[in-house]
């Protein structure tokens, strides 16, 4: 899409391109300004992106650490109630925008590996 204002013409891009272009800069071994190039942009704007990402501003907030955790939050929780076993009283929650998953109980280990895979990529 090009736009013009007092400085001329620019391409405003997608935000699925810049979250495509943040993550494959992200991965380990990644050139910034390989991958800038092939997508003709400056590398100078994907360090941008880069930085929106991480605080969150590019619509998906930052669930990764450059150093690869995942921040936790913990909040307090009301009581279960009596008539729940005290093995199904969990609650995981994870949100990224404007999704949200909620895990109550005790999950199966490899129904939530795969629910972190899907929510991580």
């Amino acid at each position: 899409m090009i736009s013009t204002n007092s400085r001329g013409h620019y391409r405003q891009h997608p935000l699925e391109f810049k979250r495509a272009l943040v993550a494959l800069s992200l991965e380990p071994g990644a050139s910034v300004a390989r991958i800038a190039r092939e997508h003709g942009v400056n590398a100078n704007q994907v360090f941008s992106w880069r930085r929106l990402y991480q605080q969150g501003r590019l619509g998906v907030p930052a669930l990764l650490r450059e150093d690869g955790l995942l921040p936790v939050v913990l909040a307090p929780t009301a009581p279960a109630p009596s008539n729940t076993s005290s093995h199904a009283n969990g609650t995981i929650v994870l949100e990224m925008g404007e999704v949200r998953v909620r895990i109550e109980g005790e999950p199966n280990a490899a129904t939530l590996a795969q629910v972190l895979d899907r929510v991580l990529r």
